[in-house]
């Protein structure tokens, strides 16, 4: 008797919503999705953090279209839906904004319908209120406007004739909100004009909004063409028209926020750079990743299975998320878990080490209150650890500070290279934002970031003094010092969130001077 043949997988695509730019406004059920594709097909106004938090091995293709330069068509965006589908994926279509209000989102679930694909819409937040809250105009208020209407600004060329009725319109509805048309932003201006609305008539244009970038002029009919002008607004942008635009001035806040529209850089490897982001971005910070350090194995890792397997050792002492890592994935691969420390006691650096080790399962004996290698001695010197051995896995370039320290306070200090530290290559659009001056603030969280960054850049290292340099730490402040630079700013609390409010504090006295 014949086996039924097995039923091939059915796959599915989800019209996502990404939300107008920044990355924390896509919807839960967004995000949920996202992160399970195998497939995400993204368009040109989706941030690209949001694409950072999916895995590696997701497939990736951009179909971005702008202002007369289409990565795809649109009739290839639809070929591709389908034929991801077709082979049993489930893909995501990440659309900026909401993907049926003013986009192709309709057309293309219309193209999925007709092909027998199952697809599911996911609404998203829409620049036409979300670009203006952030602006600080409310699209309604009960005192100025009842209604609001949503126009586009650019039409389908292949038309006969605009199926706006600007004689119905222009006087209809209170606040007008109109998406993408700036190209067009003149003839706009006139048709509302010629329809009845007042030249005085109170207008904003909010271009890259709900981005550290964000910029806003006001004005009215009359003169905002001359504004745009003169500040050089361009697309993407959102034009509101209407007597909110009045309530700016007294809401507005994202503009307002302690760090917008600074250009901070992150050194931190990528991975551990999603701590700092999010602190940065919620202050209206501009973040900007180029890594100085990538994380590389040792050239053998007989040294630390060899310890491991001896376990000799009364404490270990991690000094880092990576050795925490790294030390924990070895002794799996040795099929070993956390019961084979047995009595071993732990030692961790700071907070952040101290999370990284409760991942893995394991609590902390021993925290210095202030957290650096000097802080770390001084905790141990009132622990008696005399004739005690201490196993400290390190990076290749970790300083000789602890491991001394601890030896001079008795201790037999097994140090081990678990993972070298070595410099990339860097991108190259980031070195040229530093090479013009365009970084206002380069943070640094250890010493080797100083060491990296300088090598990265070769000859033209001396281009970091044009930026405020933000330090995590004395260690690393000394780093810099070391290398003829400067440290403007030190985390009081040598911690990520101790060097964020360092940044935002150096930045409010600023204001005040």
């Amino acid at each position: 008797m014949s086996r039924n043949p097995q039923k091939k997988k059915q796959g599915r695509v989800y019209l996502v919503g990404a939300g107008p730019g920044d990355p924390g406004l896509i919807t839960v059920k967004g995000l949920n999705y996202l992160k399970k594709a195998e497939v995400i097909i993204y368009d040109r106004l989706v941030d690209n953090s949001l694409l950072d938090t999916i895995p590696d091995n997701t497939e990736k293709i951009y179909v971005g279209k702008g202002h007369g330069c289409h990565a795809r068509e649109q009739q290839e965006i639809n070929h591709l839906l389908v034929a991801k589908a077709r082979e049993g994926k489930m893909v995501v279509r990440l659309k900026g904004g909401d993907p049926f209000v003013l986009g192709r989102g309709s057309e293309e679930a219309e193209i999925l319908m007709r092909n027998a694909i199952p697809f599911e819409v996911v609404p998203g937040v829409s620049s036409a209120y979300a670009v203006p809250s952030y602006a600080g105009i409310p699209v309604t208020d009960r005192r100025l406007a009842s209604s609001f209407t949503v126009i586009t600004g650019h039409e389908d060329p292949e038309k006969f004739r605009s199926n706006i009725r600007w004689d119905i319109i222009s006087t209809g509805s209170d606040t007008l909100v109109i998406l993408m048309g700036m190209g067009n932003l003149a003839t706009i201006i006139s048709e509302l004009v010629i329809h009845g609305k007042p030249l005085s008539t109170p207008v904003a244009i909010v271009s890259q909004g709900t981005d550290p970038q964000q910029q806003t002029i006001t004005g009215t009919l009359e003169n905002i063409t001359y504004q745009v002008k003169k500040k050089g607004i361009k697309a993407p942008a959102v034009i509101v028209v209407g007597d909110v635009v009045n309530l700016r001035e007294h809401l507005r806040w994202f503009d307002k926020l302690p760090l917008f529209g600074k250009r901070i850089l992150i050194t931190r490897p990528e991975k551990q750079a999603k701590e700092i982001s999010p602190l940065l971005r919620e202050r209206g910070a501009l973040v900007i990743k180029m890594p100085a350090i990538e994380i590389i194995p040792p050239q053998s890792w007989a040294e630390l299975d060899h310890a491991i397997k001896n376990k000799s050792y009364t404490w270990i002492v991690f000094t880092s998320v990576n050795a925490v890592d790294i030390f924990f994935n070895r002794l799996h691969v040795l099929n070993l878990d956390t019961r084979w420390l047995g009595n071993v006691k732990i030692g961790a650096i700071g907070p952040a080490t101290v999370r990284a080790l409760e991942e893995h399962g394991i609590f902390a004996d021993y925290v210095p209150q202030i957290y650096t290698s000097q802080g770390l001695i001084a905790g141990f010197d009132r622990k008696s650890i005399t004739g005690q051995e201490v196993l400290l896995p390190r990076a290749d370039i970790a300083g000789k500070e602890l491991s001394d320290g601890l030896s001079t306070l008795g201790a037999k200090v097994l140090e081990l290279t678990i993972y070298r530290n070595i410099a990339p290559d860097g991108d190259a659009s980031v070195k040229k934002m530093l090479l013009k001056g365009e970084i206002d603030v380069i943070t640094f969280t250890s010493a080797s970031t100083v060491k990296n960054l300088i090598e990265m850049l070769n000859g033209d290292w001396q281009v970091i003094k044009k930026a405020k340099l933000a330090t995590i730490g004395p260690n690393t402040a000394s780093a810099l010092k070391q290398s003829g630079l400067k440290p403007d700013i030190m985390a009081a609390e040598h911690t990520i969130p101790g060097l964020v409010e360092a940044i935002e504090q150096y930045y409010e006295v600023e204001v005040v001077r």
